[in-house]
């Protein structure tokens, strides 16, 4: 069997690097592009560049947009008195895809993990700190993820910002999920965090 060209094999090396490709889907994904080349690998390799040379991240919230502030850091209706803290961009891009929270991100770039070594200075957790102070934040929405260093980053952010008010999300059963499909964790958070009807 003919092995493939090393610049092609260096492709899907660097593709498998990739979440949630590993070196079987980037080979494919590359012989996809190759075969494509007009139409998907040019045009995919100008946007890279594109964004390789102008993307940056916010120096407020740490968000990627083309400036030093990002739209939303920009945005003057937005200084609500409200942040919400994510782990990611990608959940923080979630979180705009519902429409439903009008303040300003901070987003961690991680969360604390003992056994990865994360400490709170190798996080933005520091400049969330000085960011309730300065801007006159009135609530911090904790947007975390439920596993066991979320819930870890999560008590550490709450006790480390005083006279704030520190909120989280509520967690549990998903709309349209059925009790019989969800785990213990799921379930037991569901019920924690009941409300009236």
């Amino acid at each position: 069997m003919a092995d493939a060209p090393a610049d092609i094999e260096s492709l899907i090396a660097l593709m498998a690097r990739l979440p949630g490709l590993g070196p079987r889907s980037a080979r494919r994904a590359v012989l996809h592009l190759v075969k494509k080349r007009g139409t998907l690998l040019l045009p995919l390799a100008d946007a890279m560049r594109e964004v390789g040379t102008t993307a940056r991240e916010c120096v407020n919230c740490g968000n990627i947009g083309h400036h030093d502030l990002c739209g939303i850091c920009e945005d003057e209706r937005r200084q609500n008195g409200q942040i919400c803290v994510v782990e990611d961009v990608e959940d923080l891009w979630a979180m705009e895809r519902t429409g439903a929270f009008r303040g300003r991100y901070h987003v961690l770039g991680g969360t604390l993990s003992a056994l990865d070594s994360v400490g709170p200075e190798e996080l933005r957790i520091p400049k969330l700190a000085e960011r309730v102070k300065d801007e006159g934040v009135s609530e911090v929405i904790l947007a975390l993820g439920a596993t066991v260093d979320g819930q870890t980053t999560a008590h550490y952010i709450a006790d480390r910002l005083n006279g704030v008010e520190v909120t989280t999300l509520a967690q549990g059963v998903p709309v349209g999920g059925e009790l019989d499909y969800l785990d213990e964790g799921t379930i037991g958070a569901a019920l924690r965090a009941r409300r009236a009807l």
